[in-house]
């Protein structure tokens, strides 16, 4: 799922080794992502946030200059996410919350009041860490969402899914 994090195990990988996420048929130069893949035999990246087929490559550099090695097909299918939680809370109140999508590294669920842009912070959590949390209500009744925020290379901010909530 475009969004995802995608764990690769790269065995016998070349001093120097890199492992990256491009376009297909893109230059060697021209990765959407790149990640060393150092002594250990494993590394986890996301995947681009834009579903659409991509190209997952085992590179490494020669006379300074970026040289494919291998190449595996990679397709990031449209992400998705669900949100959970009561729809009326009392003012500063605390509420279970529970955002399920990409679960990105740097995806957050975030409360902030209904129509505010994408990047306004709120009280919020990291699904990548738990699923669920609890949230502290504001303490200013109105109009809020809370909203699935999706942080991955090439949808950076990109609201997945919104709930009303009215704060009383």
């Amino acid at each position: 799922m475009a969004g995802s994090m995608l764990s690769v195990v790269v065995s016998r990988a070349p001093a120097g080794a890199r492992l990256a996420v491009a376009r297909p048929g893109s230059p060697a130069s021209s990765a959407i992502l790149v990640e060393a893949i150092g002594a250990r035999p494993s590394v986890t990246i996301p995947v681009p946030g834009l579903a659409a087929d991509y190209e997952l490559r085992l590179t490494r550099d020669e006379a300074g200059l970026p040289v494919i090695l291998l190449t595996q097909p990679l397709i990031a299918t449209q992400a998705q996410a669900t949100l959970a939680a009561s729809t009326r809370i009392r003012r500063g109140a605390a509420f279970p919350a529970r955002g399920i999508g990409p679960n990105g590294e740097r995806d957050r669920v975030v409360l902030v009041p209904k129509d505010a842009p994408a990047d306004t912070s709120g009280p919020s959590f990291f699904p990548a860490e738990n699923v669920e949390a609890v949230l502290d209500a504001p303490d200013t009744p109105g109009d809020y969402e809370l909203r699935y925020l999706m942080n991955a290379p090439l949808a950076e901010g990109r609201v997945l899914a919104r709930q009303g909530i009215v704060v009383e």
